[in-house]
Parts: C-alpha cells; structure tokens; sequence
C-alpha cells in the first residue's frame, strides 16, 4: 500500500502536494556509501527501506541502517550485486514497491530497469529506451549531433576492425583518445600521441572494457590537450517537465577518474552557464528522459585561461557520485526528487525557482596508495576519526572504524563535502576538514588531496584535466622528514603508552634518573629520541635540540606542552607502525625494537610480489630475457583496472609464478627476478 502525496502546479510555477502516490518500501539495488545515501533520505520521509548484500558486505553499515535485508551471494559483484533476477526475486518477496539502483552495477542497465516494469517495480531512474539510448558513447553522440549539441570530431562508427579504428585515429589527428563505448569511471580509455603507440593500447583498452562491461566496442576521439570536465545536473519528471540544477567542474583528475569536484564551476561566465544547461536539457529532451540525469561536456581552455567552445561528451543515465556538491549549493535532496519524479509526481521547482547559492567542493577519500602509483590499499580501518559534520560540512560514506576494505569493490572510504559562502570559504573549509580527517590502516589519498586544495593553481581557479600530471613533482613529492616536534611527540606517546602497561616502567631510580633511547624509522631516515625524566615531566633530545615537556596520554590522545607550547595531537599504535596525527598533518614511522630478528634475502635476488588481489591479464617478458629498469613484465587486473609490473632494475627474468588468467592474491610472489 503507498501512501498518497498530492502534487499540482501552483500559480508561481512550485509544485504542491496533490495525487502523487509515494512509495512506502524501497529496495536499494546498491551498497556502500550511496546505499547508506538514498536510506537517509528514505527514512526523513517515512519511507522503509531494504537492503541486499554479500557476502563480503553481511555487517556493512547500510545492512545495519536498512529496515530490511537479505543476502544476494558471494563477494563477486557478477554472483551479487549484478544478479538482476536475485533482486527482482526479493523486491517481490519483500513487498518493495521501487527499486533505487545507485550508481554503478545495475543502474545503467536498460535490461533491468525493462525488467523492473515488467514485473511491476517502479525503477528510481530514467526510462529503458532512454537508458540504452545514452547508453552507447557511439550511438549517444549520433542522437546529441541531430539534436543539434556539439560534438567533439572523432569515430563512432559500428565498424571495430582494428585497421579501420588505427586509419580513423591516424585522419583524426595525434593525440586521440581511445574510449570504450560502454564505458564509465575513466575504464577502458587511453591517450594515444602517436601512431606507434595505438595498437597496443587499443588492445589494452579494450581488454579493460571487456572485464568491466563485458562490450569491447570503442569510440576514437581527438584528445583536447587543455581541456575542462563541466557536467550539468538535468532533471525530468513524465509530465514534460525538465530542468538544470546548474554545472560541475570535475576537471581535476587522474587516469579520468574524478579527484575532486565543485560547484559551480570556477570563472565560468553566465552566458556560458545557461548555454551549456539549454545544450544539456535538450539533450536530455532528445531521449525522453525521466529523472536524474547528468550531460558531461568537455570545454577547451583558451591560451589566455578563459574556457572556450564546450562539446558534447556523455550522459549518464543515473545520479553521479558529485551530485553532493549540487545539493549543497541548491539547498534541494536529489534523491527526494528521485523519489517524488519516480512515483508519478512533478518536479519540486521550476527552472526560475532554481538558483546557485554560494560553493561546494567534494573529494573522494580512497584507500589508496599515493606513492605507489595510487594503488588500491586493502586492509581494516583499525583508526578512523572524521571532522565533526555541520551545515558547512558532510561526509557521505559507507564504513565505520573496524570495517575492513575489500578487493572486489571500489575502494573509497567516503566523499567529503563542504560548503562556503565563497569559494575561498569553501577552500578553507575543505583544508581544514582534510587536517581533520584521520585514518590508521590502508593508505589513503587524504595527505595528496590536500596538497591540491592547497596548490596554487587549483586555489586560484586555474583547472584542467591535466593539472595533476602537470605538477605531478610538487603534488607528490617524496615524503619529508620527521620534524623535531614529531618525533617528541611520539617518543612521549611512547613512553606514556610503556608506563601504562607497565606501571613499575616509571621514571625514577634509586641512584639517578632513567633515559630512554626511541628509534623510529621513516623512508627518509632513521631517527633517535633520548627522553629523561625531569621532576614531573621530561627533557627530551632530538637531532642536537634538547626540549623541556610534559605530557599526558588517553587512549590516542596525548595532551602535551614543548617548551611552553600546548599541542593536541593523536598517536595510533598498529604493530610496529606508529601514526601521528598533529596540527593537521599525519606522520607515519616504524618502531623500531632493538631486539627484533631481522633476515636478509641474498643479494641479487628480487622477489616481485602482487600489491593487491587480482588477476593475471599477460606477462611481457620472456625467462631468461635481460631487461633493463622500468621494463614491463606483467600486467595484472585489479578491481577493473590494469596495472603494470616493472622491472626494478636491470636484469634477468628467471620465472614467472602465474600463468596469464590465474588469481593471486596479495603479496603472492609473482616473478622471480635477478637484479645485476
């Protein structure tokens, strides 16, 4: 039974409340963060809510925040999350009467959002003819370019022969970009600069589309080679009613995966602004779109910064992962619009109602590794500590301190959000909330997305989707050595922490006074602290600086004074590791113990080891072949994304432990390598 809503016109062109029937139960086809999203809104309206999961999600949040839940499978999404008839099977069992499919997995299928009507399920998202319209790059484009929205000059064509697709390229024009034509994420797509170099990757990129949406068909583009990712927010309902909720720049990316986004987009003029949301609204019209909906363009920069011409890229049939940052500068739920538009209603607002009020900038936090190549980072969230949520201030997740990040699924933690009056405001928000934002157990991204907010061109403005690579060196630089200050601060944590365990540890002693040495190790070196005990506190040496402290530890917080200086900082003990959290900046360092048995392989020889759970895709080298330092020697696939295995110096491949196809798992020893 649904409740009823009414919903008519009023005379200022608002909807009311009149004959909307809302839904009382909804299936969420998703998990993570975005589950946990939609059963917020779901549950300020009355609305119940259930949840599926796997395996590997039985006691995820958004299982415990459902009303209901019910296990699809295994951890594979193709056992799980992709299994259209499982769920259909439990929308019936349960008594849901709408299915909200996220973002990822299913929500881009027109097969199921076909199913969902046939079995008398209403779909929270656009029509199927109106899903498979858009969703083909190829076919998209051909639709975009009869609607009269501009294109960016490249091959769409049905025709896949490898000669053809390299012919196509070569008249396009160098650099070109390779894109899978069913693509998404920045999966399966390559930048191309020159003719020799296209056939491998076509190979590769279709290799990744394969695994990641099971369709190798490409698309060829001329590669902008400063261009910005502007997208707008469209909204329809099925009473011929269609708006924009304004533009996103997402234009700050690595490997075409969104880093950071804001709203709205930075020195963009008005003009450009309502042409870009007359181009996206009629693209959305175009296809008889219903619901939420995004039209991704891509903008050149003129040599004198402003943006130039905006072409037609993709439209993606689902709400985004950034929609936050729309919210935050409308004021509106985009997910109560979902629900208001899929239960027959009209939209919330007219376009004239609808207005951009301040700035919002949201970055994706990852378990990832920065200084690795920003590989995934698997592993339990053994410390996990957020900045206090405000008005100004969101996080959007799906994990708690303890939950364990898995090899099978996206690897983010969560999507933090601020809003400011400004932009300015916005950037001191989001510096601070990153200082605040503390995380022990994989590698994070956080440390790198704060350098960003930070960087000179990004502050000013001054985005492109090369910004990253262009100033790779002094956004990722090598990692600095401990400061005096930190290495007080944990080698008071750690004797704190030694007393409390062990009371008899104080200081005194019957004929002097007990010192301690501490040794840390960081990749830039290995630091000594000498600590004394003074009276009631402590003098400590470090690096030729000797500093009077005093100090109290509880639990990870330790409340010390450095020579007449207060400081609130937080020290994470995980084995050895030891991880400082003070004035904003994170330090991580290896205690070391004097007595710990160490072993040394022989010399020469190098073991390469898998850095996460994967697949085997090909191996590139032959045994017994010399090659020489960055050579490639295997690619391996890791949730949908290939990475490559380099030779760590010259040498000789003497084995390979995989064959192409086999899973490993981390830290499985994948080639036997001997370094000269």
């Amino acid at each position: 039974m649904r409740s009823k809503i009414a919903c008519r016109r009023a005379s200022d062109g608002a909807v009311s409340p009149r004959e909307t029937t809302m839904f009382n139960k909804i299936l969420i086809a998703n998990r993570g963060e975005i589950a946990c999203r939609v059963i917020k809104t779901a549950k300020a309206l009355g609305i119940a809510t259930v949840a599926v999961y796997s395996d590997a999600d039985a006691d995820a949040r958004f299982v415990k925040l459902a009303d209901e839940a019910y296990r699809l499978g295994p951890a594979p999404a193709t056992e799980s999350y992709l299994r259209a008839d499982l769920i259909l099977d439990i929308a019936k069992h349960s008594g849901a009467q709408a299915i909200h499919p996220g973002y990822g997995f299913l929500s881009e299928n027109e097969g199921f959002a076909a199913a969902c009507q046939a079995a008398g399920i209403a779909f929270i998202g656009p029509p199927a003819a109106a899903i498979a319209a858009m969703g083909s790059k190829s076919a998209a484009k051909a639709l975009m370019q009869k609607a009269g929205v501009p294109l960016v000059p490249g091959y769409h064509g049905d025709d896949q022969d490898p000669a053809l697709l390299q012919k196509q390229a070569d008249a396009i024009g160098y650099p070109v970009l390779i894109k899978a034509s069913s693509g998404g994420g920045g999966k399966g797509m390559r930048i191309v600069e020159k003719t020799e170099e296209f056939a491998a990757a076509l190979a590769s990129c279709q290799r990744e589309a394969r695994a990641s949406f099971g369709d190798d068909k490409v698309l060829i583009e001329k590669y902008l080679t400063k261009p910005r990712h502007v997208e707008i927010q469209v909204f329809a309902d099925s009473h011929g009613g269609c708006v924009y909720l304004f533009e996103r720049d997402c234009s700050v990316q690595r490997r075409h995966q969104k880093v950071l986004e804001e709203a709205p987009a930075p020195h963009l003029p008005q003009a450009t602004r309502q042409a870009m949301g007359d181009a996206a609204v009629a693209a959305a019209r175009a296809v008889g779109y219903v619901g939420a909906g995004t039209v991704e363009f891509i903008m050149d920069v003129q040599e004198n910064g402003e943006p130039g011409k905006f072409y037609f890229m993709e439209m993606n049939t689902r709400l985004q992962v950034e929609h936050p940052v729309t919210e935050m500068i409308t004021g509106q739920d985009l997910v109560a619009w979902q629900l208001q538009v899929a239960a027959g209603g009209k939209l919330p607002l007219a376009q004239e109602q609808l207005a951009i009020r301040g700035h919002a900038i949201e970055a994706r936090i990852y378990a990832e590794d920065p200084d690795k190549g920003f590989l995934p980072s698997i592993g339990t969230l053994v410390h996990l500590a957020t900045p206090p949520e405000s008005s100004s201030v969101r996080i959007d997740t799906g994990v708690e301190q303890g939950d364990a990040i898995s090899p099978f699924y996206d690897p983010m933690i969560a999507k933090l959000i601020v809003w400011g009056e400004s932009r300015e405001a916005a950037l001191r928000q989001m510096d601070a909330a990153l200082g605040q934002y503390q995380v022990v157990g994989p590698a994070t991204n956080i440390a790198f997305l704060r350098r960003i907010v930070r960087h000179r061109s990004f502050a000013g403005g001054h985005v492109d989707t090369g910004l990253i690579a262009r100033h790779h060196d002094e956004l990722l630089p090598p990692p600095a050595a401990p400061s005096v200050r930190q290495l007080a601060l944990l080698a008071l944590a750690e004797a704190l922490a030694g007393q409390q365990r062990y009371p008899a540890a104080a200081g005194w002693r019957l004929n002097g006074q007990l010192t301690r040495r501490f040794t840390f190790q960081h990749p830039q070196q290995d630091c000594e602290v000498e600590l004394s005990h003074q009276g009631d506190g402590y003098q400590l040496r470090v690096a030729g600086h000797t500093l009077a402290a005093s100090a109290t530890l509880s639990g990870n917080a330790l409340a010390a004074v450095l020579d007449g200086a207060r400081i609130q900082a937080s020290v994470v003990r995980h084995g050895a590791q030891r991880v400082l959290f003070a004035g904003g900046e994170r330090l991580a360092v290896e205690f070391i113990d004097p007595y710990a048995f160490t072993e040394t392989g022989v010399h020469g020889e190098t073991h390469l080891k898998a850095p996460m759970p994967g697949r085997v895709v090909a191996l590139l080298a032959a045994i017994g072949e010399k090659v020489a330092k960055g050579s490639p020697l295997l690619i391996l696939e890791a949730m949908k994304m290939e990475h490559t295995i380099t030779a760590p110096g010259d040498g000789v491949v003497q084995d390979f432990y995989f064959e192409a196809g086999e899973q490993v798992n981390d830290g499985d020893e994948l080639v036997d390598f001997a370094a000269e």
